[in-house]
């Protein structure tokens, strides 16, 4: 352990489900190869922590566990291994841990053991705790880098404020994953949600025509206005779906031919069937990326006379990541409150910390810890 480490720090730990979240000092963890310790210095938020904790939503982990998601915190100790990182450095804590000797097997830290024995025993046995805490020990693969200097210093982005990036890096993992190109005409469907509205913001950055889809007007309102602040040239329409498919079909349909889809239906809406409408507004050869649970977004014949493709994407991959945040130290996302406008809360403060993750869900609106 390193000397300038304490030998104690306080966590927020789950017990069990029944018992709830308590905040407990903890053991330091050790240092080894192939790891870091974090100084958590921003730990972010799912909107749906208050489900998955509470066991609402029978997500698996093991427990006593310290929860989290991903996080941004400074470097305080390296294994021998770490050929990069350096002590005291800002980096961007990512949430999934992947098997090095099998990537197949993965992970999200304190939130779902995977789908295999492998993961699980990785959750249970080596990275079991996240990063609501002080401090946390993660892959040095899960470090990324940023330039503090550039986005703090120089573009005027807070660290809290750069949390915001865990919700923006969904779905780059599933545009990316699709190839989206410059120029190219993207429906998001849901579009108002915290992370369809992020992926409007993320398909503007990219330099696509966006079409921005949902039930709400106001919402969709509110979406195109957050980003036509940030982005004044932004190419964004609106539509209204009213859940009739043909009716939908031609008012996406009205804006032409729609190159590429992005689907993120969050659990309350798994039985949603407004993508069918975007994948029959497509042109031949469309590709649609698949994040979210609906489970009816396949008009069969419309597939397959139009070759369109469809691929289902978990999160992002690591080269993801980087590019993304280039993206952002290039200066390609608004600033400021139109970019993100953060509500913090501390550990102690978790029961309302996540009370209002899940109501305070849409464009530019994350909620985060401070420990």
């Amino acid at each position: 352990m390193a000397p300038s480490l304490p030998s104690q720090h306080r966590a927020l730990v789950l017990e069990s489900i029944e018992a709830g979240f308590q905040l407990k000092s903890v053991p330091m963890p050790r240092i080894s190869g192939g790891s870091a310790i974090v100084r958590i210095e921003v730990c972010g938020t799912l909107s749906y922590f208050r489900d998955i904790y509470n066991g609402t939503l029978g997500y698996s982990f093991p427990t006593p566990i310290v929860g989290g998601i991903s996080a941004i915190g400074r470097i305080a100790a390296l294994g021998a291994d770490a050929t990069l990182l350096q002590a005291g450095q800002l980096v961007f804590v990512d949430c999934v841990i992947r098997a090095r000797d099998d990537p197949s097997a993965l992970f999200m830290t304190a939130i779902h053991d995977g789908e295999s024995d492998s993961s699980r025993k990785l959750m249970r046995e080596v990275w079991r705790d996240g990063t609501l805490a002080e401090f946390a020990k993660v892959p040095l693969e899960n470090c990324i880098p940023l330039d503090e200097t550039r986005l703090c210093h120089g573009l005027g982005y807070t660290v809290q404020d750069l949390m915001y990036i865990s919700y923006l890096l969904v779905p780059y993992g599933g545009l990316r994953d699709i190839k989206l190109e410059p120029g190219e005409t993207l429906a998001v469907s849901p579009a108002t949600g915290g992370y369809g509205s992020a992926a409007v913001m993320v398909a503007i950055a990219m330099g696509a025509r966006v079409i921005a889809c949902g039930r709400n007007e106001a919402k969709l309102a509110k979406l195109k206005a957050h980003v036509m602040r940030g982005t004044p040239g932004a190419n964004i329409e609106t539509v209204k779906m009213t859940g009739d498919e043909d009716t939908d079909t031609v008012a996406v349909g009205a804006f032409g031919k729609i190159d590429a889809g992005l689907e993120l239906s969050p659990h309350a809406a798994a039985n949603s069937t407004l993508f069918r409408s975007v994948v029959k507004a497509m042109r031949k050869n469309g590709r649609c990326s698949l994040m979210g649970v609906a489970t009816d977004v396949m008009p069969a014949w419309k597939v397959v006379s139009h070759n369109i493709s469809l691929r289902g994407k978990l999160m992002y991959e690591r080269d993801d990541m980087l590019q993304f945040v280039k993206m952002l130290e290039r200066g390609m996302f608004p600033k400021g409150k139109d970019f993100v406008t953060t509500k913090a809360f501390s550990l102690e403060n978790w029961k309302e910390g996540f009370d209002t993750a899940a109501e305070y869900i849409g464009v530019g609106q994350t909620v985060v810890f401070t420990p």
